[in-house]
């Protein structure tokens, strides 16, 4: 499996009504956890930062029996040798996209949007040219991920590194860039342009801002005291790990700090700044039903098969979230986020409402990193063998 594969975008839909979820219901459920130090999951992550040679890596894990417990390893700034800390704050990245999600399910909620309409019912005329025809793309389809447009990043992919960290981007600038590329080869394509139009969705049906009515609706009322949009701003407010990504100079591979970048390419497919503490919230509140209605959320967690070379042989995605076994037996929900400049990291639930996030400050450039990690999440939500 591809790097990109596993470190893309993952889901569950725990406790779903949809038939597409039957497959990967629990005979059982998993062993309950003693509550401890957890060994297994501290070498995990120190491997990471060890042998695989990250920079570093941080987990919080959330237990309803035993509370919160968190770790870190390795170093969050290179240049001042200052350790990872749990509680910094790193570019979410593609959770994102569960936020957007929710909130366009709000308002489906509310009456404002169908999922069903089209998109040129809401935006006349966006999505259209090179074959594309935004009268046949449903909302729905939008957050699915089954729209058949392509992801703009494509576009930006051999763009000048110096050019883009500092580039601001529009999202109809973003939607034109992705229009120009061709049709993707499979009906179910993982783009963040989906998100970026998903968040247009929203400004028209609320006359506010995207990022202004997300805030409003969900982290504001979850407290989530560091979460923001960062807009144009390139450093990070805060405390926050420092990002690494490697680029090739001179024929060598060199490590270069992306910490400061303009993160507009993002937008409300992924631009978010938080916290491990943040994103574990934001999911229990999601999944325990307070920011939708029942017969939403179930909307939310109804699954389609997703590409394999994407989310792995049993990827399925629902509206902005995934569906992935886990080893213990059925599956996690949640969502991963990459960025270009070096933060990832995966927000995960297991059936039984225990939680993990964990995050890195280092783009993995091996599929033993890739697979490290995920197996990392699986430590965290399964229990340790007796």
């Amino acid at each position: 499996m591809k790097i990109s594969a596993l470190l893309t975008a993952f889901a569950v839909c725990v406790g779903a009504a949809a038939p597409a979820c039957a497959a990967t219901t629990p005979a059982s459920p998993p062993t309950p956890w003693t509550c401890g130090d957890r060994p297994e999951l501290k070498s995990a992550l120190d491997r990471v930062t060890g042998e695989i040679a990250l920079a570093g890596a941080a987990v919080e894990v959330v237990d309803p029996a035993c509370g919160r417990w968190g770790y870190a390893s390795g170093t969050a700034d290179l240049r001042t040798g200052r350790p990872m800390d749990v509680r910094d704050r790193l570019r979410i990245g593609s959770i994102t996209k569960t936020f957007t999600a929710a909130t366009v399910l709000q308002l489906a909620d509310e009456g404002r949007l169908s999922l069903d309409a089209s998109v040129e019912h809401y935006l006349p005329g966006l999505v259209q040219g090179n074959g594309y025809d935004g009268t046949k793309i449903t909302v729905r389809q939008l957050l699915q991920q089954t729209s058949g447009l392509p992801d703009h990043s494509e576009a930006l992919a051999t763009a000048d590194v110096e050019w883009l960290r500092h580039h601001h981007f529009t999202p109809q600038d973003l939607v034109r860039r992705a229009l120009r590329l061709p049709p993707p080869a499979h009906p179910w394509h993982y783009s963040t342009t989906n998100y970026i139009l998903a968040g247009l969705l929203i400004e028209k049906a609320t006359g506010r801002p995207a990022e202004a009515e997300i805030s409003r609706r969900i982290i504001k009322p979850l407290d989530l005291h560091d979460t923001y949009w960062p807009g144009d701003a390139e450093r990070i407010r805060g405390p926050h790990s420092h990002s690494y990504f490697t680029t090739e100079e001179n024929g060598k591979a060199v490590r270069v700090d992306g910490t400061e970048w303009n993160t507009t390419a993002g937008g409300t497919g992924g631009a978010l700044v938080s916290t491990p503490h943040d994103v574990n919230t934001f999911f229990a509140a999601l999944l325990d039903g307070r920011l939708l209605s029942p017969a939403r959320l179930a909307e939310m967690r109804t699954t389609v098969a997703g590409d394999p070379e994407r989310l792995g042989p049993d990827g399925r995605y629902g509206l902005g979230l995934i569906t992935e076994p886990l080893s213990c037996g059925g599956v996690w929900t949640g969502h991963t986020g990459s960025t270009r400049a070096g933060h990832h990291g995966i927000g995960a639930v297991a059936p039984d409402g225990r939680q993990v996030t964990v995050v890195v400050n280092e783009t993995p450039t091996t599929d033993t990193a890739a697979a490290t990690l995920l197996a990392a999440v699986d430590t965290a939500l399964c229990p340790p063998a007796r």
